[in-house]
């Protein structure tokens, strides 16, 4: 493959104007389609649909677009600081967002009956327990990050649009996967509880910390032979820009961990208080029926004679 010749320095406005569409709108414009379908079906049947959810789903498909289509496409192969960028927007803030549209519940809420019992009995299987397993979802977020830095993937992911692209796909599905068992908002096997997740992501989130601290205390360069020739005249080192995509790496790590964390204790903290409010509705109704009860019961009088 021939060397990459790198644009004009990123500024501001290539990155916002500078839009290039591929194949992964096709992607995004399907699951914007399928998802107002399902709004719309619940519409006609008179039921409503949380806008908060409708908002979070097209938020995550649009931090999509601007990830793979926007002037930030564009340098994820000449500036490793970008890419970092660029997967934690896909591997990250996207997949929160789209887990916290609820797809699947609204996918069977909104089906007839033969699509839900087909979508129960995938969510069921076994091949979807193992993937949707808490183990198995932090070893694809946070372990495969090891696999694709450390060794050759990486450069080749630089050098070839296929690999380059599946790289894409697994940070989204990986993250995905991730958050819908930090979130729990749709229904998974194997669903963890709110005290459990919260542990679960203060544990697993910060592996990109960590990742971030190990890139910054390299002195070589990730996929060397790749970044040598690109011709980019502009800029900083290969090396100067490593240390900068690693410590987006460590402070986002950090944020997102906190944000994610917020999160699960918020939705911890309503299901409490939507706990609260069931006991109170089931004492007010004991409580109703007892004094009915009593109100209702004859009362026998006795006369002088029985006296």
């Amino acid at each position: 493959m021939l060397a990459l010749v790198a644009p004009p320095p990123p500024t501001w406005d290539r990155l916002l104007t500078d839009w290039q569409p591929d194949v992964a709108i096709v992607g995004v414009a399907v699951a914007a389609a399928g998802y107002a379908v399902g709004v719309r079906r619940l519409g006609a049947a008179g039921r409503a649909w949380p806008r908060a959810r409708s908002a979070a789903f097209a938020a995550g498909l649009a931090v999509v677009v601007v990830a793979t289509q926007s002037g930030l496409a564009a340098y994820d192969q000449v500036l490793f600081s970008l890419h970092v960028v660029q997967h934690l927007l896909l591997g990250m803030v996207a997949p929160l967002l789209l887990v916290l549209g609820a797809p699947v519940t609204l996918a069977l809420q909104a089906s007839r009956r033969g699509t839900q019992e087909r979508v129960l009995r995938v969510l069921h299987s076994a091949p979807a327990r193992v993937v949707t397993h808490a183990v198995t979802a932090w070893v694809l977020f946070g372990g495969t990050l090891v696999v694709l830095y450390f060794t050759g993937l990486y450069e080749l992911s630089l050098r070839n649009p296929w690999v380059h692209s599946l790289v894409h796909v697994h940070f989204l599905v990986a993250g995905t996967l991730f958050m819908a068992i930090v979130v729990g908002v749709d229904p998974i096997p194997s669903a963890l509880g709110h005290g459990a997740r919260l542990l679960y992501v203060l544990v697993a989130l910060p592996f990109h910390a960590f990742l971030g601290v190990a890139m910054l205390s390299m002195g070589s360069v990730l996929a060397a032979d790749w970044y040598d020739s690109v011709e980019r005249p502009w800029g900083t080192t290969p090396l100067a820009d490593q240390r900068t995509g690693a410590g987006i790496f460590w402070v986002a790590g950090e944020l997102f961990g906190l944000v994610a964390a917020l999160v699960v204790m918020r939705q911890w903290m309503a299901h409490e208080e939507r706990a609260a409010a069931r006991h109170d509705r089931r004492v007010r109704a004991t409580s109703t029926a007892s004094a009915t009860f009593v109100q209702s019961e004859p009362r026998v009088s006795v006369t002088h004679e029985e006296r």
